[in-house]
């Protein structure tokens, strides 16, 4: 038995495991205050000037929780990484999901409370309030819907999947956690009717809902997991003296 191999599986696993849970749960705290306090994810599809006001208003707590839902994204390349060993297509679409939900998701931090500054000066002119409505518009719609919602929400999606399916079939994981897998990347893609919506003429509806329902489906299943392997973790370093007790 190559024991050195099965220590390096058990600590990739409670690595992982542990990075899991703890961004299972840290996603949905900067997620949930934006909510309180500045109507997120709903004020994304309300008019610019609505939009800059509102930012401003907020003041440096808002760009601190959009600064901590960064660096979610990023540690969401961390995690991707520390699981490499368990899939490497899966480690490639998370890490690019974190990379491209960061850059979308950044443009609050720097971009944004200027375009804001601007609009809601006493001395901006019509002109000005135009112009940094249109700025954001552009940003909002490139950064925002097409790199950070899209590409982002896609990628995160085949990282689930890819995921699920490769912790299943290693047996690392019970079945029902890989169909809540495969349920919250469905849930996921399914959202992206909504992005479309913002450039073609028709309702999303209820598929708006998909969004929000797939990643806390997709938390969910974060720490499902994330338990899971922390506990199986500790199985193979018991394995040994099992084997020797039984000689």
């Amino acid at each position: 038995m190559k024991t050195s191999s099965i220590h390096d599986s058990a600590n990739a696993a409670r690595k992982t495991g542990y990075g899991m849970v703890i961004l299972g749960i840290y996603l949905n705290i900067p997620f949930a205050t934006l909510g309180m306090i500045f109507s997120y994810p709903e004020i994304l599809r309300r008019p610019a000037g609505e939009i800059l006001t509102r930012y401003v208003g907020g003041g440096p707590v808002l760009l601190g929780v959009w600064y901590a839902f960064v660096l979610a994204a990023l540690a969401m390349v961390a995690l991707a990484w520390i699981a490499r060993s368990m899939g490497l297509a899966a480690a490639v679409a998370g890490i690019l999901a974190g990379v491209f939900q960061a850059i979308g998701l950044i443009r609050w931090v720097f971009v944004v409370p200027v375009l804001a500054r601007s609009y809601t000066s006493p001395n901006a002119t019509a002109a000005t309030r135009d112009a940094a409505t249109l700025v954001f518009d552009a940003l909002h719609a490139y950064a925002g819907v097409a790199i950070g919602e899209h590409l982002g929400q896609l990628l995160t999606a085949a990282w689930v999947m890819l995921l699920a399916s490769s912790l299943g079939a290693s047996g690392h994981v019970a079945r029902w956690q890989v169909h809540l897998g495969h349920a919250a990347a469905t849930l996921i893609v399914a959202g992206l009717a909504e992005g479309f919506a913002t450039v073609l003429p028709f309702d999303p509806g209820l598929w708006g809902l998909a969004t929000p329902a797939g990643f806390i489906a997709l938390s969910a299943w974060m720490v499902a997991v994330g338990i899971t392997l922390i506990h199986r973790a500790a199985l193979p370093s018991r394995s040994p003296a099992s084997t020797r007790s039984n000689a």
